[in-house]
């Protein structure tokens, strides 16, 4: 098992250009979809919604907002990753919500509000800074689905080259709500893949004993 993640790892590069005629299963992408679902979050607020983009018309209207980037337009799926804003504050009731999901008695709930509401009370304090903490959030998710989409042999790109304003005028988002944090888009490779580049494990890593 190890070793087949370590292909994927190995498989997976930033595709720049995409099979247009070629696309995934739907069952394949739903896979893709549950391993971003399923990642953690701080809090486990869940703290992101996923906006998957097939339509051709829309995606076009995209593609010069996101530096005219080709992936946009190739790609068999492209996933909006948003990040929440008011969902995670206190006042929205949802974090209570989301805690009451635990096996914990009221009396419970109500401590891991509090301890909630005073570890994030400087984030709330604008939308700027609540979207850095959820944006950071999200990659989690986008981490995972890249990942899942290489084991199964299927390409992918992440993507923060976009006009963040216009892609969420063109998506028509009501900003207090969700902000887009990245995209990314999902598919087949085209082109032979290019050579990984990293820096040696010795750099990387450090082991403190």
């Amino acid at each position: 098992m190890q070793n087949d993640f370590s292909k994927a790892m190995d498989f997976r590069h930033a595709c720049k250009v995409f099979d247009e005629d070629k696309k995934i299963p739907q069952d394949q992408m739903h896979y893709i979809l549950e391993a971003g679902r399923k990642s953690p979050s701080s809090f486990g607020m869940e703290p992101w919604k996923f906006l998957v983009i097939t339509n051709e018309a829309l995606r076009a209207k995209l593609r010069p907002e996101c530096w005219d980037q080709v992936q946009i337009t190739s790609c068999s799926h492209l996933v909006v990753i948003l990040a929440a804003i008011e969902n995670v504050k206190p006042q929205s009731g949802v974090p209570s919500q989301r805690f009451a999901r635990r096996p914990f008695s009221q009396e419970q709930i109500d401590a891991y509000l509090k301890r909630y509401e005073n570890y994030l009370k400087k984030t709330f304090t604008s939308d700027e800074r609540t979207f850095a903490w959820t944006a950071r959030q999200s990659y989690i998710a986008l981490a995972n689905m890249m990942t899942a989409a290489a084991f199964a042999g299927i390409d992918s790109c992440p993507m923060e080259g976009f006009e963040k304003e216009r892609v969420e005028e063109i998506l028509c988002l009501d900003t207090n709500k969700w902000q887009v944090s990245v995209l990314a888009a999902f598919g087949y490779r085209i082109q032979e893949q290019s050579k990984q580049l990293r820096l040696p494990f010795e750099e990387v890593v450090e082991f403190i004993s």
